[in-house]
């Protein structure tokens, strides 16, 4: 049968692979265990490719081809270009479907990261297998791991699934840090789960605020507690710079003199 070709598993039982080939790009459309079903995604990857009738949201359950297929080939129709993830591009932006209908956007700028790893949705996170290892996508625009939507970063339009650079707003970028009024002026409050928050103490810069919960950390760990703080990363600062910064920065008493409880 036409794009159908028989393979067979280590075990040695039969499958049927389906291909087609479009604009000079061979394209693997996926395996089957009997070969009708095999033929039958090939002459839907011909139709998709051959003509413009068929849209991403007209895609049905019942489809030969799976819906990431789906919406590969309709990019590559329209847009001449060929990628191996769900994505769907514009001029200044593009789609990365999900399913049809989860669907994120993003700046074209990220094109190149996103059309060679795979998203996944897992616990309301999104990760990408990066290296072997499972990312969360937030990391890759400046947000923290544990970061609260709407409380350390924004999405000014509303939509949680734009990830467009213009629609991230970072609020707070460390651990431990949110910005407050503190006697009426703009501060940065330190604090860390004890359990129980307890303010580490008021800073005017950010900056200061991070090396604060760091500096709270090794108090603690000093006293013997025994709990995975994830200390915060200060990019952009020598070694020199951050020890002074820490040697200076007063911490609150209360921490100071907190006694854990054995």
């Amino acid at each position: 049968m036409k794009g159908v070709f028989a393979a067979h598993k280590k075990d040695g039982s039969l499958y049927y692979r389906a291909s087609i080939t479009y604009k000079k790009k061979h394209i693997s459309l996926g395996s089957y265990l009997k070969q009708d079903n095999a033929n039958a995604a090939y002459y839907e990857a011909d139709r998709l490719l051959h003509h413009s009738d068929s849209t991403i949201y007209s895609y049905q359950e019942n489809s030969p081809l799976p819906f990431e297929k789906w919406v590969i080939l309709i990019n590559f129709r329209e847009n001449g270009i060929y990628f191996s993830t769900p994505i769907y591009a514009r001029a200044k932006f593009f789609y990365y479907f999900l399913s049809l209908d989860d669907v994120l956007k993003f700046d074209i700028d990220d094109l190149f990261y996103y059309s060679s790893r795979k998203i996944m949705r897992r616990n309301g996170h999104l990760f990408v297998a990066d290296y072997g290892m499972q990312v969360n996508i937030l990391n890759r625009y400046g947000i923290r791991n544990f970061a609260v939507a709407g409380k350390d970063y924004l999405f000014l339009n509303g939509d949680a699934s734009d990830f467009r650079h213009e629609n991230l707003h970072i609020v707070n970028h460390y651990q431990g840090v949110t910005e407050t009024l503190y006697k009426g002026q703009k501060r940065f409050r330190a604090r860390i789960n004890l359990p129980g928050y307890f303010v580490i103490g008021y800073y005017s810069t950010e900056i200061e605020a991070a090396i604060a919960y760091n500096k709270a950390i090794d108090i603690l760990k000093k006293k013997g507690s025994k709990r995975n703080y994830m200390p915060n990363y200060i990019e952009g600062l020598s070694p020199s710079a951050y020890a002074d910064i820490y040697s200076q920065l007063k911490i609150s008493k209360k921490l100071l003199h907190y006694s854990l409880i054995k």
